[in-house]
């Protein structure tokens, strides 16, 4: 079968207000941590290669997915950053396979993505599970 024609794109998550003292990171398929980061409390970014194809469809070592359509990146935190020791294990989901094509395309013109997530959740600890953007993806 035919590999469809892919594209690489940039892709940027910025973490704001991430724990200090915590560690969080990119996630790849193995759940090994990439490019991990020990917060001082100061926002930290995370760029990475996306490549899509017509549909769309995503595709990296980053990109995971969950059944035929919906496709996601993991920050990993504490432990699954890489941190031993850490009193947190945990990964916040960020949907990818929402961004509508006109960023795509801005994207495949040489755009970087660019999303904003709260990097503590309400309680005070690390955010997990699937985040709701402070900011949605844009074009810069």
């Amino acid at each position: 079968m035919a590999r469809p024609e892919q594209t690489e794109i940039r892709m940027r998550l910025v973490v704001e207000n991430p724990v200090p003292g915590v560690a969080y990171s990119l996630q790849d398929k193995a759940s090994t941590p990439v490019d991990a980061k020990i917060s001082k409390g100061s926002t930290l970014s995370f760029d990475f290669p996306v490549r899509i194809s017509d549909g769309p469809k995503f595709y990296g070592e980053q990109v995971r997915s969950e059944g035929p359509e919906r496709r996601f990146v993991y920050i990993a935190i504490g432990e699954q950053a890489g941190q031993k020791g850490s009193s947190w294990s945990r990964r916040m989901k960020i949907d990818i396979h929402t961004i509508p094509q006109t960023l795509l395309d801005k994207a495949a013109k040489g755009k970087t993505l660019e999303a904003v997530i709260n990097g503590t959740g309400k309680d005070g600890t690390p955010a997990c599970a699937t985040i709701t953007l402070l900011k949605p993806w844009r074009a810069v």
